[in-house]
């Protein structure tokens, strides 16, 4: 008995997404890693030169689980980029600060992360790039902050 898939209606968002969003790790984590970093760590410090920030609020910020977090503090840490300090406003947090070796390593990698992005666009005619960026802002900031709930009956 043949099977018949479903019509569609419309392009596989989901897949689309995941492959552009998989070339691109992969693009950075190659490029990155020329000087010796990860994206993760990319991350990381970039968010943690902005300000004082908790290793919790780092994670958050940089979408990483706690586990994670901990490994890739630890790596910048023995790396010399980074160290765990007391937080100036509240004795029981520590904060994640960001050596002067730290600081030139995330400058460097900026720069690089930078031109990632640039190269990927660049196939993009300039209009349809400031569309594009605009949009996927836009899809980033409502995504759900809880658990996908099903509908009744399903």
């Amino acid at each position: 008995m043949a099977t018949h898939s479903p019509e569609r209606t419309e392009r596989d968002i989901t897949g689309l997404l995941n492959m552009a969003g998989h070339a691109l790790s992969n693009r950075l984590a190659a490029a990155l890693a020329d000087i010796d970093l990860t994206p993760r760590m990319q991350c990381v410090l970039v968010h943690a030169m902005e300000g004082e920030r908790t290793q919790i609020q780092l994670a958050a910020l940089a979408d990483l689980d706690k586990t994670t977090m901990v490994t890739t503090v630890d790596e910048l840490e023995r790396r010399g980029l980074a160290e765990r300090r007391p937080s100036s406003t509240d004795r029981r947090a520590r904060i994640i600060a960001v050596t002067e070796g730290g600081r030139a390593a995330a400058e460097h990698g900026q720069r690089i992360v930078d031109a990632v992005h640039a190269d990927v666009l660049s196939g993009l005619p300039p209009a349809e790039r400031e569309a594009f960026l605009e949009t996927l802002g836009r899809l980033a900031d409502n995504r759900e902050t809880g658990p996908v709930r099903r509908a009744r009956g399903r």
